[in-house]
């Protein structure tokens, strides 16, 4: 197994330690929120280090194709359904319901549409962009400034929500025209 592939599954498992500190805080257990705020900048750092390790050392596979975006949406859909239900935090660091809704729908919308042209084309090709990247740094910056009580989080999670639509968007019409591709040649 490739060190790439490793820091994937190394994501996957820390997702419940993180969600266990978060779940488990509060006010009095302060240290539990800068237990999490570590894990998860541990599981954030590995998700720039396995890619980069995968097109550097050329450590590509096919269990990696699977597990890198499985493993950032475990992560993610777990750390933005668990924050937006933290109890005792200040107000102003309160994740709106509406957030985890489209960072979600978005997640599932692209889920759905890879199963449907795998369904069809029997196969499936990756590329990630550079909209999907920042669209995955700025989600993995809410959590962040949002567990580190940053003031201005809201700036950062409206921004990731931008980010979400507007990728969202991009993939779907991407999934149309490959979809239309297939139906054109039959």
């Amino acid at each position: 197994m490739t060190l790439a592939n490793r820091l994937s599954i190394f994501r996957i498992l820390s997702t419940p330690f993180f969600v266990a500190a978060l779940i488990y805080y509060n006010p009095q257990r302060d240290y539990l929120r800068w237990v999490a705020l570590g894990i998860f900048c541990m599981a954030a750092l590995s998700d720039l280090a396995d890619g980069f390790i995968a097109r550097k050392l050329k450590q590509k596979t096919t269990l990696g194709l699977i597990i890198d975006p499985l493993a950032d949406k475990t992560l993610l859909i777990a750390a933005f359904v668990t924050v937006a239900s933290l109890k005792g935090y200040p107000p102003t660091l309160k994740l709106p319901t509406w957030v985890p809704i489209i960072v979600i729908s978005r997640d599932a919308i692209i889920t759905l549409g890879v199963i449907l042209i795998y369904a069809i084309k029997k196969k499936i090709e990756v590329f990630p962009n550079l909209l999907g990247k920042l669209t995955t740094f700025f989600q993995m910056l809410t959590i962040i400034s949002i567990i580190a009580h940053f003031k201005f989080a809201s700036f950062i999670w409206t921004t990731a929500v931008i980010f979400t639509v507007v990728s969202g968007i991009q993939y779907i019409t991407r999934g149309i025209k490959i979809l239309g591709e297939e139906v054109g040649n039959c």
